[in-house]
């Protein structure tokens, strides 16, 4: 007998949570056939020696539901060992979506998720318009990694109330009992779950509230009725995180009323820092009830990028920035070098009144430099304001400077959210506790803003091998943690684990190399609209449903990726 490919001699970490052995990893099929000491060899062989063998990565908080129509590589996910992500997070989606909405569900993903609506408009092939049709859609599709979706409530009310889908207004019994059936009806098509979003933070493009923010209980629960009625499904929600102790209540009726999980996006506000702790006694006590409500937690600050051709930094609203803001990319940098451009600059306000610009513009001891290898998890004593002595006018000065090094590319980061204790450790509690999971890389939104799709490299590089400041975690609990336990949360049961008779989803890494590379703004979307990537290195190979996708950090050509129809 000959495999079809053997990975020999690997260190390998199988996803369960045991610990790491050297071993042989067989394939054939697209499955996993031995794990052990392989004695028939391959067609291809592959030797692992000095490699870390695992997993391929589900990322279950991704926003691909437009970018998977043009982008066979799903980056920046396809770059970071990803081979299965769930998109329709947070409410938002593209189905169902009548003809003359469109436009509108365009608005309110550029809104809640940074995703230029130029590029969305120009880039996506409207082949649908019920939910089924959708997924029919992205069946005749390929990638490089499998793709799962959600029923996003924000375009299940537009499509049931119409012009009456606007938050604040009522649904009716009959438009509850018809979003019901909805739900169960995408189910059963092929979701695997639905999402909602109740965040004053998530707002269209023209500033409104997203539909269902303050939708109603029953409405909630009678959704809830019809996951129930499909018989499966996660309910995913962003709450507002100092909501988080109040929305328990119903957020544990809907699980019990579906028996199945409901998930929070679980961050940490600075104004309410030690939340966090009363936030995982009340999981405790749901999971005592034998209730499976629990929060999802990223690996990492929410952090923004500040940079000149992105969409934040401390200058924004000031007259003459926004003089510029037209040009071409690289003409307004070689402007933003003048000296009497700076000054002009640096000695106005800013002008734009949105609450959230005008924090992120004047908080300068939350803005960090962000050169060589990023540090996600920079010291106070280095922030700018630290730097600058106090002096917020000096700090300003050190800001403009630092965005127009390297060329008018420098870049400043600023940690948004999780980031109020100063430090990473309330993570590291947080990534132990078994109510919680890995999530929120937020992979293909934020374009202007984060480029946190990397995440999964970040947790083995920093986490698992280089973090200083505190504990680190096993790479054991690490691959666990963003394969078997994403998977199995999802009912994806037949990958997330080197085993007989599992998906031959794998990464074959150098481990020692593995790591992030310097985010960039790319303006590879469609109509060459910018988005900030960030690539990886160490990533030997990448095989999806045993074909090998990746090789030495570049992609093969291989579209193995197909849609996820239910849990399996």
């Amino acid at each position: 007998m000959t495999h079809q490919l053997v990975i020999r001699n690997g260190f390998v970490v199988d996803g369960s949570g045991a610990p790491a052995r050297r071993a042989d990893v067989a394939v054939d099929d697209g499955l996993i056939t031995e794990v052990g000491k392989v004695a028939e060899q391959g067609e291809r062989e592959i030797d692992a020696t000095g490699l870390t063998v695992m997993p391929g990565f589900v990322d279950m908080h991704t926003h691909y539901d437009a970018q998977v129509t043009w982008d066979p590589y799903i980056t920046p996910s396809g770059w970071h060992g990803v081979t299965t992500v769930v998109m329709g997070n947070c409410g938002v989606g593209f189905a169902p979506a009548r003809a003359e909405r469109r436009d509108w569900l365009i608005g309110v993903m550029e809104g809640v998720e940074d995703i230029p609506g130029a590029a969305l408009a120009d880039g996506i092939e409207w082949e649908w318009e019920t939910f089924p049709e959708y997924l029919d859609a992205l069946d005749r599709k390929q990638w490089v990694a499998d793709v799962g979706t959600q029923v996003p409530h924000s375009a299940l009310r537009a499509w049931v109330m119409g012009d009456r889908s606007a938050d604040g207004i009522e649904a009716t019994d009959a438009d509850r009992a018809e979003m019901r059936r909805l739900t169960a009806e995408g189910l059963r098509a092929g979701a695997l779950g639905f999402s909602t979003s109740r965040t004053p933070l998530h707002r269209s493009i023209d500033g409104d509230l997203i539909p269902g923010t303050s939708a109603d209980v029953d409405e909630i629960l009678e959704i809830a009725d019809g996951m129930a009625d499909a018989g499966h499904g996660v309910f995913e929600v962003a709450l507002h995180h100092v909501d988080v102790p109040e929305s328990m209540t119903w957020l544990r009726e809907v699980a019990s009323r579906t028996g199945k999980p409901a998930v929070f996006n679980f961050n940490i506000p600075d104004t309410a820092p030690e939340l966090w702790r009363d936030i995982v006694t009340l999981l405790e006590q749901a999971a005592q009830d034998g209730i499976e409500v629990y929060g999802q937690v990223p690996g990492r600050a929410v952090g923004i990028l500040m940079s000149w051709d992105g969409t934040m930094h401390p200058f924004v609203g000031r007259p003459s920035f926004e003089a510029l803001r037209q040009l071409r990319p690289a003409e307004r940098r070689t402007r933003l070098r003048d000296t009497s451009v700076r000054e002009a600059i640096l000695s106005e306000r800013s002008e734009d009144q949105r609450s959230i610009v005008r924090f992120i513009a004047d908080t300068h001891q939350r803005m960090w430099p962000f050169v060589g290898e990023a540090d996600y998890e920079p010291a106070a004593a280095d922030s700018l304001l630290a730097r600058a002595g106090g002096d917020r006018s000096v700090a300003e000065a050190m800001a403009y400077d630092h965005l127009n090094s390297r060329r008018g590319t420098g870049m400043i980061y600023f940690p948004f959210l999780t980031y109020a204790a100063g430090s990473l450790d309330p993570l590291h509690e947080l990534h132990q506790h078994p109510r919680t999971r890995m999530g929120l890389a937020d992979g293909g939104a934020h374009c202007g803003t984060i480029v946190d799709g990397g995440m999964p490299t970040f947790m083995l590089s920093y986490w698992a091998r280089d973090r200083q400041r505190g504990p680190t975690m096993a790479l054991e609990h690490v691959v666990h943690r963003q394969t078997r336990q994403t998977a199995e949360f999802y009912g994806l049961t037949d990958r997330g684990l080197l085993a007989p008779g599992m998906r031959a989803d794998i990464n074959v890494i150098d481990f020692e190399n593995l790591g992030v590379d310097a985010p960039e703004m790319a303006w590879d979307l469609p109509t060459d609209a910018p988005r900030y990537v960030q690539k990886a290195h160490g990533y030997r190979y990448t095989i999806c449903a045993g074909e090998i996708t990746v090789e030495n950090d570049e992609f093969t050509g291989a579209l193995p990726g197909r849609l996820i129809r239910g849990p399996r």
